[in-house]
């Protein structure tokens, strides 16, 4: 108990650091767009596909909820607004913690055992600044924008499914579906994902910055680092879900 709360302590003290590194020169704008090409645009298939599945697969699901009720024009809204609010950010983001969560701890855990960080350290260096801030700017950046993308990808998945496979009329499907999705439940699915960014970055490069052991420790600072940020967002997808439903839709 006490060594988790002497981490939570040091990650705070961490967050600390870095945001006194946003705040002072240099500003590395050229790490950064380095590192939105990296997060970013090196991800956009996997959230195509990941996106486009879960869309489909819930209208399917919706579908045979429906057809009973005699309901199945109401998949596309009942869609566009779960993936608006919930499911794109959390899919994107457990996508996103998968493939660059794991590789940012790894990263800098490979870096700290091989004392490449304690040599830049030597030449007066801040390594939270030069190796963890574009990081993180970039999944600030890379996160909400394939959210959308996921958004688009998921919605139109949905389209295909329904109108093509179940023959649900198109202009019904879709004027229902814009009936009931709002500009609000976008946004909200936005600055969702933008905080999971932030948490995902900051999580897994702590973990990669408090790497010991050699390798071994390297594969556990990953693990740990995956594990972590997984849970981490999900309890933080709950306290914002609740919050956006008392203060939002009240």
């Amino acid at each position: 108990m006490l060594e988790k709360l002497d981490s939570l302590g040091r990650y705070f003290a961490f967050l600390w650091e870095l945001a006194r590194g946003a705040l002072r020169p240099p500003f590395r704008v050229g790490l950064c767009i380095a590192e939105i090409e990296h997060l970013g645009v090196q991800s956009i298939l996997i959230i195509l596909l990941s996106g486009g599945a879960i869309g489909m697969i819930f209208s399917l699901q919706m579908i045979a909820f429906l057809q009973p009720l005699q309901a199945e024009i109401g998949t596309g809204a009942t869609v566009a607004v779960a993936l608006s609010r919930e499911l794109a950010p959390i899919i994107t983001t457990l996508m996103l913690i998968a493939k660059n969560g794991s590789a940012m701890a790894a990263e800098l855990g490979t870096m700290r055992v091989t004392e490449q960080i304690d040599a830049l350290e030597s030449m007066s260096i801040n390594t939270v600044q030069y190796l963890v801030l574009p990081k993180v700017i970039a999944s600030i950046f890379v996160f909400p924008v394939l959210t959308l993308l996921a958004n688009v990808i998921g919605t139109l998945g949905a389209y295909l499914i329904s109108v093509y496979l179940y023959a649900i009329d198109s202009a019904s499907y879709t004027d229902y579906m814009f009936s009931f999705l709002s500009p609000r439940d976008i946004m909200i699915g936005l600055v969702k994902a933008l905080i999971m960014g932030f948490m995902t970055a900051t999580i897994c490069c702590f973990h990669g910055l408090n790497t010991t052991q050699g390798a071994k420790g390297v594969g556990d600072s990953a693990t740990n680092a995956v594990v972590s940020s997984s849970v981490a967002i999900l309890v933080a997808d709950y306290i914002l879900a609740t919050l956006t439903l008392r203060l939002v839709y009240a």
